[in-house]
C-alpha cells in the first residue's frame, strides 16, 4: 500500500475553482472520450451529509483501455474503473474499483484552501486518516508546481502552458518560477491518495503504477483549469451545471453506442443517467 499527499496551487480562489472545478471535469472527461477512451455517468444526483450538509454524488465508469500499459494488457486487455464520488466542495472523497482487479484500492480524499501548500491541512474527518494512522504520519507529500513541473509530452498543448498563457478576463497567468510568492489570489488542492493492490508479484508495479498516473492527471488538469480560465470564470453555478449535463450526456452517448466500451453490459444500458438538482456541489 502506499499513500502520498499531493498538493497543486492555483492562482484562482477556492470560491473562483468551485464554478472551474466543474468545466474541467466535464470538458476534460470529454476530450478524453474523443482521444479513445469513455467516461460513462450512471449516476449524478444531491446527497447530503450530517457532517458535511448538501453534496452530489456521482458514480461514474472511466474506460481506460488505451492508457494501459502492455503489461497491463496481458492481465486484462478490456477494462474500466469505477469511480464513486462525494462532493461538498471544498471537500471531496473518491473511491475506485474495478470489478476485473478485485485486490486494488484506490482512495482520494481532497480539500480545497486559500494557501499556498505549505501550512499544512487539516482533514478532521478523514477516514484514511483513521484507518491508517501509521502510513499518514510518513506519508510522502508531493508538490506540483504549475510553473516548473511538466506534463508528458504526449499530454503537451502550447495554449495549456502555464507559464505562456495570460488570461485576457483576469490578467493572471504566465507563471514565473517564484509565481506563488506574489499570486493574488492563491489557492492549494490537498490531496490524500491511498492506492493499494493485493495481488502477489505485481503489487508494487500495479500500486506505483497508479501513483503515476495520478500525478500526471492532476498536473494535467490543474493546468487546465488555469489555461481554461477564460471559458468559464463568468459561468454562474447554474450555467457550470447546465455545461455538465449537456457533456455527460454526449460522452454517454459515444460509449453507449459501442464506440469505446468494451462492457458487454452497456450495449442494454438506459440511455439517460439518473440526475437530480443543479445546485448543489
Amino acid at each position: 500500500m502506499i499513500l502520498k499527499e499531493y498538493r497543486v496551487c492555483m492562482p484562482l480562489s477556492v470560491d473562483e475553482y468551485h464554478r472551474g472545478q466543474i468545466y474541467v471535469i466535464g470538458r476534460h472527461s470529454e476530450e478524453q472520450t474523443a482521444a479513445g477512451d469513455g467516461v460513462e455517468t450512471v449516476i449524478n444526483e444531491t446527497c447530503r451529509d450530517p457532517v458535511h450538509g448538501c453534496g452530489r454524488k456521482t458514480v461514474k465508469k472511466i474506460h481506460i483501455n488505451n492508457k494501459l500499459p502492455r503489461w497491463a494488457k496481458g492481465i486484462c486487455p478490456s477494462i474500466y474503473i469505477e469511480e464513486t464520488a462525494y462532493n461538498y466542495y471544498p471537500y471531496t472523497t473518491t473511491a475506485y474499483s474495478c470489478p476485473w482487479l478485485t485486490g486494488l484500492t484506490i482512495l482520494i480524499e481532497t480539500r480545497y484552501e486559500d494557501n499556498d501548500g505549505n501550512d499544512g491541512c487539516e482533514f478532521s474527518t478523514s477516514k484514511i486518516i483513521e484507518n491508517y494512522p501509521v502510513e499518514y504520519a510518513s506519508r510522502e507529500v508531493v508538490h506540483l508546481d504549475l510553473a516548473t513541473d511538466k506534463v508528458a509530452d504526449k499530454h503537451y498543448k502550447i495554449e495549456e502552458d502555464c507559464t505562456l498563457f495570460e488570461s485576457k478576463k483576469t490578467g493572471r497567468g504566465k507563471l514565473k518560477p517564484n509565481w506563488k510568492k506574489t499570486s493574488n489570489p492563491l489557492m492549494c488542492s490537498y490531496k490524500l491518495v491511498l492506492v493499494q493492490f493485493n495481488f502477489w508479484g505485481l503489487q508494487s508495479k500495479v500500486e506505483h503504477f497508479v501513483h503515476g498516473f495520478v500525478r500526471e492527471t492532476l498536473l494535467l488538469c490543474h493546468r487546465q483549469a488555469v489555461a481554461w480560465l477564460d471559458y468559464w470564470f463568468d459561468m454562474s453555478l447554474e450555467e457550470v451545471r447546465e455545461y455538465e449535463e449537456s457533456i455527460q450526456k454526449r460522452t454517454n452517448t459515444k460509449v453507449r453506442a459501442g464506440k469505446l466500451a468494451h462492457d458487454p453490459a452497456a450495449a442494454n444500458a438506459p440511455q439517460t443517467m439518473k440526475s437530480q438538482g443543479t445546485s448543489a456541489t
